[in-house]
């Protein structure tokens, strides 16, 4: 199974995994690793190599979520990708949100290609966006006598 790294600034890891818990139960294979104000970058790159350690046994690689593209949590991911490569299948990606993490948590039951499930992710995440627009209904008049 293809693990799950969720990291992002402040509690925006263990928030999103809240929702992820209510919606779809807690998923296997899946670390959330907050960057909060108190954490340093070196302790960052601490949680963030313990939560690959964890996910060891994850044959067919590791998907990061990240929040902001370029932030500490994604730029540090990436390093640890390179730094990792000869270890461990990595891929990581920005700009999470919650219909795309569920999505790709419940795929990995029947997907084993890393790069599939992240490019079915982004593909979801920019589904997931969205402006609504109100427009409201204008009843149809009816022609004739109304029998």
């Amino acid at each position: 199974m293809i693990g799950i790294i969720v990291t992002g600034h402040g509690n925006f890891a263990t928030g999103i995994t809240s929702s992820v818990k209510l919606i779809a139960g807690m998923p296997e294979n899946y670390q959330a690793v907050d960057f909060v104000q108190e954490d340093s970058v070196d302790d960052l790159i601490k949680h963030l190599t313990n939560a690959i350690e964890a996910l060891k046994d994850c044959k067919e690689g590791i998907l990061v979520f990240s929040d902001l593209v370029g932030g500490s949590p994604f730029k540090t991911s990436v390093e640890l990708a390179q730094k990792l490569k000869d270890q461990y299948h990595i891929v990581v990606l920005s700009g999470t949100n919650l219909g795309m993490l569920i999505e790709s948590s419940m795929a990995r039951g029947y997907m084993e290609d890393l790069d599939a499930l992240a490019d079915m992710a982004v593909n979801t995440g920019k589904d997931q966006a969205m402006k609504y627009v109100y427009t409201e209904r204008k009843q149809e008049e009816t022609a004739g006598d109304g029998i």
